[in-house]
């Protein structure tokens, strides 16, 4: 079976394919308390295999739930970036996944005992030394990377906050912050090389001011924050009403005011830590695109909901730039299975085989294809006189090809059949009519799981994109 291991390597325009994926050697843990829950928490990273990027696990929910940490599911972001899927909550990602980003791994899972992560010092300097200390480890997979061609950018009118993305040879990002406040005022701050993360940026700690303080505390919104792991900007008159409250909300039997108008028991690590930090809470909510991408990011007065819509508009851009960069194959080049070498792993059969050669095929992908003439049965009703591919047929045709990928991955292929699980956004841009050549593309979605394969299928034609959805289907072995 080797020849299925063949693989054609495709040079697309959109993602470029260069060093090696990394994730973590072992798994590490930490404790800690929620900022805003007062839950105790216990963090756990560990290992993940190539092409899964980052994803939390809640341990203490019935079936240990994955989400993935995506923009799409993020659904607020007033005291954090807080992600939902199918009722599960994960609270205050941000921090945790720009120690991830700065350190340059790919891929993780992120296990939390509670909704939360620890907030420890407000920073990203401790889930930073826990990952060093448990190592990174290179993967086989190539970092598939997009490069920022044209400027992009996403302005909130109601706010003022701007984020711009613009061409560059590497990932970076300037912040340029404006509270309007004495005590603060305007500040800027610069990451040139992601790997100056940790040293740069890492130990900057979160920050409030004093008013948004008394409206947390007096609706009962902090209940794991000390002087220890935030910042208070002091932008008011201390009253003695204020001090009590403070006392008893971070256990301290004084409480004062320093000369430069942060609440005592804290020394700043730079003059301008708070526009650090708002450039970490960039690098984290901007992990949310799930593509690494290089381009200079230049965010004016960001904020969460800023953050994450521009995530949000950045990776629906990746995936229709992924979906509309048609592959380019040699079709006159010998296949690497022809329809012969495909029925010996399918279980279809003419007239219902519509894969008539696979042209790649790894542990990852497959590309296959189909000539469609005018020969096929289906012409004869669909339609007399307007001959149309069905857009069933040109799924089957995807998921067939799926089958095949699937099917790879056991040593006796044709002792198994091939079963639909699952089909989601579908969508058929054009005709296939008889002449055309379909080429399909999938990708996993998800590793390959007790036979059960997470595709996004793409079918094009005449060089444009025809069709694409999201399946699902599992391998069985046949009965006795």
């Amino acid at each position: 079976m080797n020849w299925i291991k063949k693989l054609i390597i495709n040079k697309t325009k959109v993602l470029e394919m260069s060093r090696k994926q990394q994730t973590i050697q072992k798994e590490i843990s930490l404790s800690g308390v929620g900022l805003h829950t007062g839950k105790e928490v216990h963090l756990t990273f560990k290992p993940a295999p190539e092409n899964h990027g980052f994803a939390f696990v809640r341990t203490d929910l019935e079936g240990k739930p994955l989400i993935e940490a995506k923009a799409e599911y993020v659904t607020d972001t007033q005291r954090g970036t807080n992600l939902e899927k199918n009722g599960v909550v994960i609270n205050t990602s941000e921090h945790v996944l720009a120690a991830v980003v700065g350190l340059g791994i790919d891929n993780i899972i992120i296990e939390l005992s509670a909704p939360e992560p620890p907030i420890m010092d407000g920073s990203s300097k401790f889930f930073i030394e826990a990952l060093e200390s448990a190592g990174l480890q290179s993967q086989e997979a190539d970092i598939e990377e997009y490069i920022v061609k044209d400027v992009i950018s996403y302005k909130d009118e109601a706010t003022g906050s701007e984020i711009i993305l613009m061409p560059s040879d590497e990932y970076e990002v300037t912040t340029m912050v404006d509270f309007g406040t004495k005590v603060l005022g305007t500040q800027n701050a610069t990451l040139e090389h992601i790997s100056d993360f940790k040293k740069d940026i890492s130990a900057a700690r979160t920050f409030s001011f004093l008013h948004e303080i008394e409206m947390l505390l007096d609706n009962d919104l902090i209940k794991g924050g000390d002087l220890n792991n935030a910042i208070v900007y002091v932008d008011k008159e201390l009253s003695s009403e204020t001090m009590e409250k403070l006392r008893v909300a971070f256990k301290k039997e004084d409480v004062k005011v320093k000369p430069n108008g942060i609440l005592d028991n804290l020394t700043l690590h730079w003059p301008n830590e708070a526009a650090r930090h708002k450039l970490l809470d960039v690098v984290g909510d901007l992990a949310l695109v799930g593509t690494r991408f290089r381009g200079k990011v230049i965010a004016n007065k960001p904020g969460h909901g800023v953050n994450t819509q521009f995530a949000k508009k950045l990776a629906k851009l990746i995936k229709i730039e992924k979906r509309n960069n048609v592959p380019e194959y040699d079709l006159n080049q010998p296949p690497l299975m022809d329809v012969n070498q495909i029925m010996k792993m399918l279980p279809h059969r003419p007239p219902f085989l519509l894969v008539d050669r696979i042209l790649e095929l790894s542990d990852k992908h497959v590309v296959g294809m189909k000539n469609v003439t005018m020969n096929e049965p289906f012409f004869v009703g669909h339609f007399p006189g307007a001959p149309v591919m069905p857009g069933v047929l040109q799924v089957e045709a995807m998921a067939q090809a799926g089958g095949i990928l699937v099917l790879s991955t056991v040593p006796d292929p044709e002792n198994y059949l091939t079963f639909f699980i699952k089909i989601d956004k579908v969508r058929f841009k054009k005709q296939v009519l008889p002449g055309d050549t379909l080429v399909f593309k999938l990708e996993l979605l998800t590793p390959i799981r007790r036979g059960i394969c997470h595709m996004q299928a793409y079918a094009y034609a005449n060089g444009k994109l025809v069709s694409e959805a999201e399946l699902m289907a599992q391998i069985l072995k046949r009965k006795e």
